[in-house]
């Protein structure tokens, strides 16, 4: 069976009380053989033609009441306005920014240094651990130091041999027997040489036998020979001599070089740091044969005060800063040091060198950089950002980053108006200061700009502006939270 409902709501609102229906209006029920049912607020009344329905008429009637109320009730709420969105605002004002540039850098250690081992022998000791601060000087290593012990005893006694035989040569008795020799020699041939100068007249004046003077003649002869002798014979002992002891102070200064070259090999035998710095981790164990001519080291040091960083710069960025006032100077261009944290190292290093041409395949010119690193904080090999000053400007308006829309190219922020509303305002942002950028237009002194809340708001609404609190501020107060 179908049937059709046709009824007409009133719905005025006075207080709680919901009232729809007025004494007039009546609603009507159409059924589908064109029989009808109406009812009023003040009476119901219902003429049903047909009779299988007269056991529903109540039923409907209420059902058709309760509907209409319904209606009414919700025709009666109205929606409630939400409250404006809050933001958080900071006022532009006037102030000084330093204006920074900032290159990709890396730390190294130029005075990298490599032990190794000047003589052979086997590790006794280890006396040191990987990363730890060694200073000039200081035991690495122990090889085995008793052949060298027994080496440098060897050429000790060499020595004192070398310095008995030049002891022995210096007091040579043969030079002065052959002195001694001569002596004798020419003293024959001064009596010699009288007796003929004696005889010689004698015989002229028949004083004397001619015979005489003959043998005078030759004893003359024969003490001149012997003299020329006994002189040949104390040149070459002075000779003999003079060689021995040549010869036995070259012993002496071999033996005294042997006995310095087993001393220093001895003292070889302990590997000491050649240079200050932070040890690596040792490549050879205790047991391990240490050789001189090895390719491979026994450990490393890297000296860490200073540290040294390394950044390159472009042909444009070298040529604009030649351009700026002063320029980079060496030792004078102070730096800064940021790390892969953020965070910079608290003392601030100078340009020490630059190579002397750009590199033809990068297009990049090499600087090198010296920072003070007494607590040892940075190491060889890390990576970082070197900054430094290179402009500095007054009465400009900064704002934080998060506060500049970017769409395309153009640069917006949203600024508290009058009666709280929102202005969108196009800007031109210029060099970027920490976390901030600088307005070279587009915001006065004064203006609140929004930084937080920025996808609420759109231009035109109603905001509630309170103070920026800043990043770190906020989680401080979650954390209490």
């Amino acid at each position: 069976m179908f049937f059709r409902v046709r009824f007409a709501v009133l719905a005025p609102v006075t207080g709680n009380v919901v009232s729809c229906l007025k004494p007039n209006k009546q609603l009507h029920w159409n059924l589908g053989d064109r029989s009808v049912m109406s009812f009023s607020p003040r009476s119901i009344s219902s003429s049903v033609t047909h009779p299988d329905l007269q056991h529903s008429v109540i039923f409907v009637t209420v059902l058709g009441f309760s509907l209409a109320l319904s209606g009414c009730a919700s025709s009666a709420q109205q929606p409630k306005q939400p409250p404006p969105p809050t933001v958080e605002v900071i006022e532009a004002r006037l102030g000084e920014a330093s204006i920074y540039t900032e290159y990709p850098a890396q730390t190294y250690a130029r005075n990298r240094v490599e032990v190794r081992g000047r003589v052979d022998g086997y590790i006794e000791q280890w006396l040191f651990r990987p990363g730890q601060h060694v200073k000039a000087g200081q035991p690495l290593y122990v090889l085995d130091l008793r052949p060298y012990r027994a080496a440098l005893e060897q050429a000790e006694g060499n020595l004192r041999q070398a310095e008995a035989d030049l002891i022995n040569a210096e007091k040579q008795t043969s030079l002065l027997q052959a002195e001694a020799n001569l002596a004798a020699a020419q003293a024959a041939l001064v009596r010699a040489r009288q007796d003929y100068e004696r005889l010689k007249p004698l015989v002229e004046q028949d004083a004397a036998a001619r015979q005489d003077l003959d043998a005078a003649v030759a004893a003359l002869r024969s003490a001149e020979s012997n003299v020329k002798a006994n002189e040949a014979a104390v040149a070459q002992a002075r000779l003999n001599t003079e060689t021995q002891i040549q010869s036995a102070q070259g012993r002496v200064q071999t033996q005294r070089a042997a006995v310095q070259t087993a001393r220093l090999n001895l003292e070889y035998g302990t590997i000491v740091a050649p240079i200050s710095g932070m040890v690596g981790d040792t490549l050879i164990p205790v047991g391990g044969l240490v050789t001189a001519n090895s390719s491979q080291p026994l450990t490393t040091i890297v000296p860490l005060d200073p540290i040294w960083v390394r950044f390159k710069l472009s042909e444009a960025q070298y040529l604009e800063l030649r351009k700026r006032a002063g320029g980079v100077e060496k030792g004078k261009t102070m730096l800064e040091l940021l790390l892969a944290d953020g965070t910079a190292l608290p003392n601030r290093g100078t340009i020490e060198n630059t190579l002397n041409q750009v590199d033809p395949t990068t297009g990049t010119l090499e600087v090198q950089a010296r920072f003070p690193n007494p607590d040892h904080r940075v190491l060889p090999g890390q990576f970082g950002r070197v900054r430094f000053e290179i402009d500095k400007r007054k009465d400009v308006i900064l704002v934080p980053q998060r506060a500049v829309q970017q769409n395309q190219n153009l640069q917006t922020v949203f600024v508290v108006g009058a009666g709280d509303k929102i202005e969108a305002r196009p800007v031109r942002t210029g060099p970027r200061v920490g976390e901030e950028w600088i307005i070279e237009h587009g915001l006065n002194p004064g203006d609140r700009v929004v930084v937080e809340g920025l996808l609420t708001v759109r231009p035109g609404i109603t905001v509630r502006a309170i103070p920026y609190q800043g990043q770190n501020q906020r989680t401080s107060q979650a954390q209490a939270e």
